[in-house]
């Protein structure tokens, strides 16, 4: 299977070589030539342009800064690929984009498929790294070796576009958790504790202990807020106390509020001996979403997953 790699840059240079050292003869390309020195050592083929890297390529993979630099690559690759080849886009990407490429290499007879990764710069070089794949399931399962070549977790997650979602969802979540934290993190630290044994403390607490994500599938999945495992008053309560801290001490604390007006909206319908959790519905409501997943299928996931 020839293979063709286009954007060797922080990710896309590790993930190269990872298909390389996993048997995959690879005809790279990047608008830095240097970039592919490690890979041309390797015995990889050199691409003047976007087209000689997808001409002669059973499959292709990109790795690149976003949506603009996908398009523009995709101009390129719709002129030389061949009905029945495939493209795995590894960028972060716009399921929008992602969705209007797929029909027009579609029509060409082209598989284009989303398969953005995670695992930062030490994933893509170890190989423990996520893969969340959107499109063809067919398609997907024909070129799987490829892509677990380059990272441990390739999971399929549904229809062209799915993967990208995933991949917002994750990233956009992370960066809003950073956030909440450092907002708490400041508050106890004017507050007059050290910052090393107050991250050292709150670790092992009943959130640092577990997995971020893990938690979603206590109620928030389950859609199952009765009985409580920690009642919402009580919850209140402990936002309530931590607001008022930081408007004594002077700490501005946007996202600790908005999280105090959601449960007071929640505590006004009558909520309070619901979970602690149930505040979350109001966002179901907003979204005009229901989510309710069966316990048993949250437990495979995390048997499988381990």
């Amino acid at each position: 299977m020839r293979v063709g790699f286009i954007g060797l840059g922080t990710m896309g240079a590790s993930i190269a070589l990872n298909a390389m050292k996993g048997g995959f003869a690879l005809t790279v390309h990047d608008v830095r030539k240097e970039a592919a020195a490690p890979h041309l050592k390797a015995g990889a083929v050199w691409a003047d342009s976007v087209e000689d890297a997808g001409r002669d390529a059973d499959v292709v993979l990109t790795s690149l800064p976003g949506p603009k630099e996908v398009k523009a690559v995709a101009e390129g690759l719709l002129k030389v690929m061949r009905p029945g080849t495939v493209w795995f886009d590894l960028s972060t990407n716009s399921p929008t984009v992602i969705r209007d490429l797929h029909a027009r290499f579609a029509e060409k007879k082209i598989s284009l498929l989303d398969a953005p990764v995670s695992g930062g710069p030490s994933g893509a070089k170890s190989g423990k790294m996520a893969l969340w794949v959107g499109g063809d399931k067919a398609e997907f399962e024909r070129c799987r070796k490829v892509l677990d070549a380059v990272g441990d977790q390739v999971i399929y997650i549904g229809p062209i576009g799915a993967g990208s979602v995933a991949k917002l969802v994750h990233n956009c979540a992370g960066y809003s958790m950073q956030l909440a934290l450092a907002e708490l993190f400041t508050m106890g630290v004017k507050a007059g504790v050290e910052p090393l044994p107050l991250w050292a403390a709150i670790r092992q607490g009943a959130l640092g202990r577990k997995r971020s994500f893990d938690r979603l599938g206590d109620q928030f999945l389950q859609g199952k807020f009765d009985p409580p495992n920690f009642a919402l008053a009580l919850a209140h309560k402990d936002v309530t106390l931590a607001t008022e801290l930081a408007r004594e001490i002077g700490v501005p604390m946007r996202l600790a509020n908005l999280t105090y007006a959601e449960m007071t909206d929640a505590l006004n319908r009558g909520w309070e001996k619901r979970d602690s959790r149930s505040y979350l519905i109001l966002q179901q409501e907003r979204a005009g979403v229901s989510i309710k997943v069966p316990a048993e299928d949250i437990e495979a996931v995390l048997k499988r997953d381990g």
